[in-house]
């Protein structure tokens, strides 16, 4: 259940960011819960490959280059969600950023596991 509250809050956030953030679209709430659903699959899977083979540079920059790593997530959403646009590197980085901060406040809302 909490999988579920987790996905619909940052289903939230992803809609809310698109709102705000110029560069950024979603075409309806329910492709923000499929942007959410593809970030947490994106974030399982090819996140703990790239963070591995990108291990001597996350180091050298002291974890600054999971930044970058958190942008590719995006834009490799982007690429799978037709409803889903970020027009460009920056705008990815920006929103993910934004979007990791949101995703603590509500968590932190909803309380521990």
């Amino acid at each position: 259940m909490s999988f579920i509250i987790r996905i619909l809050l940052t289903a939230v956030a992803v809609f809310l960011l698109a709102e705000f953030l110029p560069g950024v679209s979603v075409a309806e709430y329910v492709t923000a819960i499929i942007v959410a659903l593809v970030l947490a699959v994106l974030n399982l899977i090819v996140k703990p490959i790239l963070v591995l083979l990108t291990l001597p540079v996350t180091i050298l920059t002291l974890g600054l280059f999971l930044l970058i790593i958190n942008a590719v997530i995006i834009l490799l959403a982007d690429a799978f969600i037709s409803g889903f646009g970020v027009d460009g590197f920056w705008i990815a980085l920006l929103f993910s950023l934004l979007l990791s901060i949101f995703q603590s406040i509500l968590f932190s809302l909803l309380g521990s596991d």
